[in-house]
Protein backbone atom coordinates (compact mmCIF):
# COMPACT_ATOMS: atom_id res chain seq x y z
CA UNK A 1 0.00 0.00 0.00
CA UNK A 2 2.00 2.99 -1.12
CA UNK A 3 -0.16 6.04 0.50
CA UNK A 4 1.10 8.79 2.39
CA UNK A 5 -0.17 11.31 4.26
CA UNK A 6 1.35 14.63 5.90
CA UNK A 7 -0.29 15.14 9.95
CA UNK A 8 0.41 19.13 10.91
CA UNK A 9 -0.22 19.22 14.06
CA UNK A 10 1.83 17.48 17.29
CA UNK A 11 -0.44 17.47 19.94
CA UNK A 12 -2.17 14.64 21.28
CA UNK A 13 -5.02 14.19 18.78
CA UNK A 14 -2.30 14.99 15.75
CA UNK A 15 -0.21 12.69 17.40
CA UNK A 16 -2.99 9.77 17.56
CA UNK A 17 -3.83 9.70 13.99
CA UNK A 18 -0.47 9.99 12.91
CA UNK A 19 -0.06 6.78 14.62
CA UNK A 20 -3.29 5.35 13.17
CA UNK A 21 -2.51 5.84 9.87
CA UNK A 22 1.28 4.60 10.36
CA UNK A 23 -0.42 1.05 12.01
CA UNK A 24 -2.40 1.45 8.99
CA UNK A 25 0.46 0.88 6.55
CA UNK A 26 0.18 4.49 5.40
CA UNK A 27 3.71 6.27 5.02
CA UNK A 28 2.81 8.90 7.62
CA UNK A 29 4.67 12.98 8.54
CA UNK A 30 3.83 14.28 11.51
CA UNK A 31 4.62 18.14 11.65
CA UNK A 32 5.02 20.06 14.49
CA UNK A 33 6.00 24.10 14.76
CA UNK A 34 8.24 23.93 17.54
CA UNK A 35 11.58 22.45 16.96
CA UNK A 36 12.67 21.46 20.51
CA UNK A 37 9.40 19.62 20.82
CA UNK A 38 9.96 17.65 17.58
CA UNK A 39 13.18 16.77 18.10
CA UNK A 40 12.24 15.11 21.33
CA UNK A 41 9.87 13.03 19.10
CA UNK A 42 12.02 12.13 16.70
CA UNK A 43 14.72 11.20 19.52
CA UNK A 44 12.09 9.17 22.26
CA UNK A 45 9.64 7.96 19.48
CA UNK A 46 7.21 8.93 21.89
CA UNK A 47 5.09 12.17 22.31
CA UNK A 48 5.81 11.96 26.06
CA UNK A 49 4.92 15.62 26.55
CA UNK A 50 1.39 15.05 25.07
CA UNK A 51 0.34 11.53 24.71
CA UNK A 52 2.71 9.40 26.35
CA UNK A 53 2.44 5.66 26.22
CA UNK A 54 2.39 4.81 22.64
CA UNK A 55 5.38 4.48 20.48
CA UNK A 56 5.77 5.42 16.99
CA UNK A 57 5.44 3.00 14.58
CA UNK A 58 8.08 2.54 11.74
CA UNK A 59 6.24 3.84 8.97
CA UNK A 60 5.61 7.28 10.97
CA UNK A 61 8.73 9.96 10.64
CA UNK A 62 8.35 13.98 11.88
CA UNK A 63 9.74 16.98 11.04
CA UNK A 64 9.17 20.96 12.27
CA UNK A 65 9.93 22.36 8.34
CA UNK A 66 7.17 22.93 6.11
CA UNK A 67 8.42 22.55 3.38
CA UNK A 68 9.29 18.92 3.58
CA UNK A 69 5.67 18.74 3.68
CA UNK A 70 4.78 19.23 -0.56
CA UNK A 71 8.00 17.43 -1.30
CA UNK A 72 6.57 14.15 0.69
CA UNK A 73 2.96 13.85 -0.15
CA UNK A 74 -0.43 16.12 -1.67
CA UNK A 75 -2.52 15.01 0.82
CA UNK A 76 -2.38 16.86 4.10
CA UNK A 77 -4.62 16.18 7.49
CA UNK A 78 -4.74 19.66 9.69
CA UNK A 79 -4.96 19.16 13.54
CA UNK A 80 -3.84 22.39 15.07
CA UNK A 81 -6.26 24.62 16.87
CA UNK A 82 -8.65 26.74 15.24
CA UNK A 83 -7.19 29.85 15.86
CA UNK A 84 -3.83 28.60 13.92
CA UNK A 85 -5.91 26.67 11.28
CA UNK A 86 -5.66 29.51 8.31
CA UNK A 87 -2.34 30.68 9.46
CA UNK A 88 -0.55 27.44 8.96
CA UNK A 89 -2.70 26.76 5.64
CA UNK A 90 -1.76 30.45 4.23
CA UNK A 91 2.08 29.48 5.50
CA UNK A 92 1.83 25.93 3.75
CA UNK A 93 0.63 26.90 0.73
CA UNK A 94 3.91 28.10 -1.03
CA UNK A 95 5.23 24.64 -0.75
CA UNK A 96 2.16 22.38 -2.26
CA UNK A 97 1.13 21.13 -5.68
CA UNK A 98 -1.78 22.28 -7.14
CA UNK A 99 -3.85 19.09 -6.82
CA UNK A 100 -3.46 19.23 -2.55
CA UNK A 101 -6.19 17.28 -0.75
CA UNK A 102 -7.00 18.91 2.73
CA UNK A 103 -8.31 17.49 5.69
CA UNK A 104 -8.15 18.52 8.70
CA UNK A 105 -9.40 17.06 12.58
CA UNK A 106 -9.50 20.88 14.50
CA UNK A 107 -12.97 22.09 15.60
CA UNK A 108 -13.63 25.42 15.84
CA UNK A 109 -14.77 28.21 13.78
CA UNK A 110 -12.50 30.86 11.86
CA UNK A 111 -11.80 33.49 14.70
CA UNK A 112 -11.44 36.13 12.06
CA UNK A 113 -15.04 35.91 11.08
CA UNK A 114 -16.50 33.56 12.57
CA UNK A 115 -16.63 31.48 9.56
CA UNK A 116 -16.89 27.66 8.93
CA UNK A 117 -13.11 25.99 8.19
CA UNK A 118 -14.22 24.48 4.67
CA UNK A 119 -14.91 28.30 3.96
CA UNK A 120 -11.31 29.40 5.13
CA UNK A 121 -9.98 26.14 3.07
CA UNK A 122 -11.52 27.37 -0.43
CA UNK A 123 -10.52 31.08 0.43
CA UNK A 124 -6.56 29.71 0.41
CA UNK A 125 -6.85 27.24 -1.88
CA UNK A 126 -10.37 26.74 -4.36
CA UNK A 127 -13.92 25.66 -4.18
CA UNK A 128 -12.83 22.49 -5.85
CA UNK A 129 -9.80 21.39 -3.33
CA UNK A 130 -10.93 18.52 -1.77
CA UNK A 131 -11.54 18.76 1.06
CA UNK A 132 -12.83 17.05 4.43
CA UNK A 133 -12.99 16.82 8.30
CA UNK A 134 -12.71 14.39 10.95
CA UNK A 135 -15.00 14.73 13.76
CA UNK A 136 -17.18 12.61 16.44
CA UNK A 137 -16.12 11.22 19.99
CA UNK A 138 -13.15 10.33 20.24
CA UNK A 139 -10.29 11.06 22.84
CA UNK A 140 -6.44 10.80 21.53
CA UNK A 141 -5.14 8.92 24.58
CA UNK A 142 -8.26 5.87 23.11
CA UNK A 143 -7.43 5.83 19.86
CA UNK A 144 -3.43 5.29 20.38
CA UNK A 145 -3.97 2.96 22.74
CA UNK A 146 -6.55 0.88 20.04
CA UNK A 147 -9.92 0.94 22.11
CA UNK A 148 -13.04 1.18 19.66
CA UNK A 149 -13.82 4.47 18.43
CA UNK A 150 -16.08 5.57 15.71
CA UNK A 151 -16.12 8.91 13.75
CA UNK A 152 -17.06 10.47 11.04
CA UNK A 153 -15.45 11.91 7.66
CA UNK A 154 -17.73 14.38 6.44
CA UNK A 155 -17.08 16.33 2.98
CA UNK A 156 -18.79 17.50 0.17
CA UNK A 157 -16.51 15.29 -2.08
CA UNK A 158 -17.65 11.28 -1.29
CA UNK A 159 -14.47 10.29 -3.33
CA UNK A 160 -12.65 12.07 -0.91
CA UNK A 161 -14.03 11.10 2.31
CA UNK A 162 -13.80 7.16 0.91
CA UNK A 163 -9.99 7.76 0.49
CA UNK A 164 -9.41 9.14 4.18
CA UNK A 165 -11.20 6.62 5.38
CA UNK A 166 -9.57 3.85 3.67
CA UNK A 167 -6.75 5.09 5.21
CA UNK A 168 -7.45 5.45 8.59
CA UNK A 169 -10.12 2.64 9.07
CA UNK A 170 -9.25 -0.49 11.22
CA UNK A 171 -10.20 -3.20 13.34
CA UNK A 172 -10.58 -0.74 15.85
CA UNK A 173 -11.01 2.71 14.40
CA UNK A 174 -14.57 3.04 12.42
CA UNK A 175 -14.89 5.31 9.88
CA UNK A 176 -17.98 6.53 8.88
CA UNK A 177 -18.70 8.80 5.87
CA UNK A 178 -20.96 12.07 5.49
CA UNK A 179 -22.20 14.60 2.68
CA UNK A 180 -22.87 17.45 5.39
CA UNK A 181 -20.10 18.72 5.86
CA UNK A 182 -21.57 22.29 7.57
CA UNK A 183 -23.73 20.16 9.85
CA UNK A 184 -20.54 18.23 11.44
CA UNK A 185 -18.24 21.56 11.68
CA UNK A 186 -20.90 23.15 13.76
CA UNK A 187 -21.69 19.96 15.62
CA UNK A 188 -17.58 19.66 16.27
CA UNK A 189 -17.23 23.77 17.41
CA UNK A 190 -20.35 23.89 19.70
CA UNK A 191 -20.11 20.55 21.38
CA UNK A 192 -17.24 22.45 23.67
CA UNK A 193 -19.17 25.12 24.74
CA UNK A 194 -21.77 22.81 26.12
CA UNK A 195 -19.22 20.54 27.55
CA UNK A 196 -17.68 24.00 29.65
CA UNK A 197 -21.56 24.53 30.49
CA UNK A 198 -22.02 21.07 31.40
CA UNK A 199 -18.52 21.57 33.47
CA UNK A 200 -19.65 24.65 35.19
CA UNK A 201 -22.78 22.54 36.31
CA UNK A 202 -20.97 19.36 37.69
CA UNK A 203 -18.30 22.31 39.23
CA UNK A 204 -21.15 23.75 41.00
CA UNK A 205 -22.21 20.71 43.29
CA UNK A 206 -25.34 20.42 41.11
CA UNK A 207 -26.30 16.67 39.74
CA UNK A 208 -26.89 13.99 36.81
CA UNK A 209 -30.08 15.60 36.40
CA UNK A 210 -28.68 19.13 35.42
CA UNK A 211 -26.06 17.79 33.49
CA UNK A 212 -28.78 15.72 31.25
CA UNK A 213 -30.83 18.66 31.26
CA UNK A 214 -27.98 20.59 29.48
CA UNK A 215 -27.09 18.11 27.16
CA UNK A 216 -30.10 17.59 25.83
CA UNK A 217 -30.82 21.47 26.16
CA UNK A 218 -27.49 22.40 24.27
CA UNK A 219 -28.29 19.58 21.52
CA UNK A 220 -31.28 21.85 20.73
CA UNK A 221 -29.15 24.76 20.48
CA UNK A 222 -26.73 22.62 18.45
CA UNK A 223 -29.31 21.89 16.06
CA UNK A 224 -31.05 25.46 15.70
CA UNK A 225 -27.47 27.17 14.78
CA UNK A 226 -26.57 24.24 12.59
CA UNK A 227 -29.95 24.26 10.41
CA UNK A 228 -29.78 27.76 9.88
CA UNK A 229 -26.29 27.62 8.26
CA UNK A 230 -27.19 25.12 6.16
CA UNK A 231 -26.42 21.92 7.80
CA UNK A 232 -29.44 18.99 7.75
CA UNK A 233 -31.15 17.92 11.44
CA UNK A 234 -30.60 14.16 11.26
CA UNK A 235 -26.40 14.93 11.26
CA UNK A 236 -27.03 15.82 14.89
CA UNK A 237 -28.15 12.65 15.65
CA UNK A 238 -25.18 11.09 14.77
CA UNK A 239 -21.64 10.81 15.96
CA UNK A 240 -20.42 14.25 15.18
CA UNK A 241 -23.27 15.63 16.93
CA UNK A 242 -25.15 13.76 20.12
CA UNK A 243 -22.27 11.39 20.18
CA UNK A 244 -18.97 13.86 20.56
CA UNK A 245 -21.51 15.92 22.90
CA UNK A 246 -22.32 13.62 25.05
CA UNK A 247 -18.35 12.40 25.45
CA UNK A 248 -17.06 16.04 25.87
CA UNK A 249 -19.89 16.94 27.99
CA UNK A 250 -19.81 13.71 30.62
CA UNK A 251 -15.93 12.84 30.62
CA UNK A 252 -13.00 14.46 32.36
CA UNK A 253 -10.71 13.14 29.64
CA UNK A 254 -12.49 16.33 27.73
CA UNK A 255 -10.38 19.80 28.27
CA UNK A 256 -13.51 22.00 27.89
CA UNK A 257 -15.31 19.65 30.38
CA UNK A 258 -12.27 20.04 33.31
CA UNK A 259 -11.85 24.11 32.69
CA UNK A 260 -15.48 24.21 33.33
CA UNK A 261 -15.25 22.10 36.70
CA UNK A 262 -12.61 24.78 37.34
CA UNK A 263 -14.41 27.74 36.29
CA UNK A 264 -17.48 26.11 39.06
CA UNK A 265 -15.26 25.68 41.57
CA UNK A 266 -14.08 28.90 41.75
CA UNK A 267 -10.58 28.58 39.97
CA UNK A 268 -9.29 31.35 38.32
CA UNK A 269 -10.05 31.40 35.02
CA UNK A 270 -6.23 31.72 34.16
CA UNK A 271 -4.94 29.25 36.15
CA UNK A 272 -7.32 26.89 35.24
CA UNK A 273 -5.72 27.38 31.75
CA UNK A 274 -2.62 26.54 32.86
CA UNK A 275 -3.63 23.84 34.95
CA UNK A 276 -4.40 22.27 31.88
CA UNK A 277 -1.93 23.23 29.53
CA UNK A 278 -3.16 22.49 26.47
CA UNK A 279 -5.78 24.31 23.80
CA UNK A 280 -9.71 25.08 24.72
CA UNK A 281 -11.02 25.39 22.21
CA UNK A 282 -14.71 25.98 23.93
CA UNK A 283 -13.21 29.45 24.65
CA UNK A 284 -12.93 30.77 21.71
CA UNK A 285 -16.05 28.54 20.54
CA UNK A 286 -18.02 30.16 22.90
CA UNK A 287 -17.57 33.54 21.62
CA UNK A 288 -17.99 33.01 17.94
CA UNK A 289 -21.18 30.77 18.52
CA UNK A 290 -22.61 33.36 20.38
CA UNK A 291 -22.03 36.20 17.81
CA UNK A 292 -23.49 34.04 15.21
CA UNK A 293 -26.39 33.40 16.94
CA UNK A 294 -27.02 36.66 17.37
CA UNK A 295 -26.05 37.50 13.87
CA UNK A 296 -28.52 34.71 12.71
CA UNK A 297 -31.69 35.44 15.17
CA UNK A 298 -31.16 31.81 16.79
CA UNK A 299 -32.08 31.50 20.20
CA UNK A 300 -28.99 29.76 21.88
CA UNK A 301 -29.42 30.30 25.43
CA UNK A 302 -26.76 28.10 27.46
CA UNK A 303 -24.45 29.24 24.90
CA UNK A 304 -24.91 33.19 25.98
CA UNK A 305 -24.48 32.47 29.62
CA UNK A 306 -21.53 30.69 29.27
CA UNK A 307 -20.31 33.33 27.14
CA UNK A 308 -20.97 35.92 29.50
CA UNK A 309 -19.23 33.68 31.85
CA UNK A 310 -15.88 33.46 29.80
CA UNK A 311 -16.07 37.55 28.59
CA UNK A 312 -18.52 39.50 30.49
CA UNK A 313 -17.35 37.90 34.39
CA UNK A 314 -20.87 36.22 35.19
CA UNK A 315 -20.71 34.55 38.07
CA UNK A 316 -20.80 30.52 37.53
CA UNK A 317 -24.08 30.51 39.63
CA UNK A 318 -26.32 33.51 38.54
CA UNK A 319 -25.21 32.04 34.67
CA UNK A 320 -27.15 28.85 35.94
CA UNK A 321 -30.27 30.65 38.10
CA UNK A 322 -30.45 33.16 34.72
CA UNK A 323 -31.70 29.61 33.09
CA UNK A 324 -33.47 28.83 35.42
CA UNK A 325 -35.21 31.75 35.67
CA UNK A 326 -36.26 31.82 31.45
CA UNK A 327 -39.64 32.25 31.11
CA UNK A 328 -41.59 28.42 30.84
CA UNK A 329 -42.62 27.15 27.62
CA UNK A 330 -43.12 24.41 25.62
CA UNK A 331 -40.31 21.87 24.72
CA UNK A 332 -39.15 22.57 20.85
Amino acid sequence: MNKKIAVLGAGSWGTALAILAARNGCQTLLWGHNPQHIAALAQDRENKRYLPGPTFPELLTVTSDLTEIGRFCKLILVSVPSHAFKDTLLQLKPYLSDDVQIAWATKGFNPDNGSLLHEVVADIFSAETPAALLSGPSFAREVAAELPTAITIASFQPNFANLLADILHSARFRTYTNPDLIGVEVGGAVKNVMAIAAGIADGLGFGANTRAALITRGLNEMIRLGVKLGGKQETFMGLAGLGDLILTCTDNQSRNRRFGLALGQGKDPIIATAEIAQEIEGVSAAKETFLLAKKYGVDMPITEQTYKVLYEGLAPLAAVQNLLAREQKAES
